[in-house]
């Protein structure tokens, strides 16, 4: 990690931490709370199973073929999101879905060996040898990280150089957008910690803070999508901030913190960072609950798995003890309204953004799998949450 970079997050941890850490510490469930959550979280996971074998609702020009691809990250972002449903709200049938899923992929991988959204898919075989206690469902996880570790790529991180022949920018050998941050570091942190081998830890955490060194806005504390927008600025002049880009990366740290060792001494660094990114994107919020698509434009649209990912963090942060409840809780109290409103009563999730790379226009049929993924991670977080003083439960 960049000396100058380093030295920013330690000042951050030092300042953020006197003022937030003391406050916070982890909550304790409500039983009321913790079922509505559950009941909401069940409604749209099973919508989702049970459209898993059509996916006409997606329009062909849509990634609908991307979307059928099972083990790429569209799917993966969906079971991640599952197994910490599965895991809050203790129903078989959420579990059996998932080891099911892995067993017809044989715990695979697709064809790209070094892309992190193939990597996601990763995070799901782990969990799923953890709760079997099969290590045998590690192996291709383990074989195709040990091919990277081998031979790691030194690639440089800026997203414009691609090969003449088409495909992937070089870059995507490496972690260079934030998208990657929610798909690969969290997988790779998990199988060290089930495995108890260092080096896949050492690798996510260095890849990790050089994708952070180059995406990181330090005055704003939000993330660039990748190196393309860094310089870019929207038609109103503001810088572009994609909503759920930045979903992907603060999902993607809580995550992180989620396996990593509590003596690790980048800990302090991600803690900074989280704390950073939550104390800006609670400013954010519309004042219906939901993030815009693009954070800096409140004119924008609302849309559902930005804000799923950013309740799940803040949840997840309060429940852990790295946010004070006292000031985050009305932000997830208010996303998480939102999030249930766009809940049409047979279980479909709307005003998902289709696949992209920025700000896009979206609509209340528009759905999507890593819509369900973040709707799921944010429940199984709220579900843990206690009840917010003098109120009812959320629906």
């Amino acid at each position: 990690m960049p000396r100058r970079l380093l030295g920013a997050f330690l000042v951050a941890a030092a300042l953020i931490g006197l003022l937030q850490a003391c406050a916070a510490t982890p909550a304790k469930p409500g039983t009321a709370a913790q079922s509505s959550a559950l009941v909401a979280g069940a409604r749209v996971a099973d919508w989702q199973l049970s459209h898993m074998d059509n996916f006409d609702y997606v329009p062909a020009s849509q990634f609908r073929r991307d979307t059928e691809a099972p083990r790429d990250w569209i799917q993966a972002a969906f079971y991640i999101g599952l197994t910490a449903y599965a895991d809050a709200a203790k129903a078989p049938k959420y579990t059996d879905a998932i080891l099911a899923h892995g067993q017809a992929e044989g715990w695979g991988f697709d064809k790209r060996p070094r892309h992190a959204d193939a990597d996601a898919t990763g995070a799901v075989w782990v969990w799923a040898a953890a709760r079997t206690h099969d290590p045998a469902k590690l192996a291709p996880v383990r074989a195709r990280f040990d091919t990277v570790l081998a031979s790691p790529s030194s690639v440089d991180l800026g997203f414009e150089a691609k090969p003449p022949q088409g495909g992937d920018p070089y870059c995507q050998a490496r972690w260079c957008w934030s998208d990657a941050i929610f798909m690969a570091p969290p997988t790779w942190i998990s199988l060290s910690k089930e495995t108890g081998d260092p080096r896949y830890l050492a690798h996510a955490d260095s890849e990790f803070w050089a994708t952070t060194s180059l995406l990181y806005d330090q005055n704003d504390h939000l993330y660039f999508r990748d190196s393309r927008f860094i310089a870019k600025r929207s038609d109103a002049g503001a810088k572009i901030f994609w909503g759920r880009g930045n979903g992907w990366a603060f999902a993607g740290v809580a995550r992180i913190l989620q396996d990593l060792p509590k003596d690790h001494p980048s800990r302090p660094l991600y803690e900074a960072l989280f704390r950073q990114m939550a104390t800006k994107i609670v400013t954010l919020q519309g004042e219906q609950g939901y993030w815009p698509v693009s954070l800096l434009e409140p004119q924008q649209t609302p849309e559902t798995s930005g804000t799923g990912f950013f309740v799940y963090g803040l949840a997840w942060g309060v429940n852990h003890g790295v946010l004070p409840a006292a000031r985050y809780r009305p932000a997830i109290d208010k996303g998480w309204s939102a999030l249930v409103s766009a809940v049409e009563p047979d279980g479909k999730l709307g005003w998902v953004q289709r696949v992209g790379a920025a700000p896009d226009q979206v609509g209340p049929d528009d759905t999507q799998l890593y819509g369900v993924g973040a709707f799921l991670l944010a429940a199984s977080e709220v579900s843990r949450l206690s009840p917010a003083p003098g109120s009812a439960a959320q629906p």
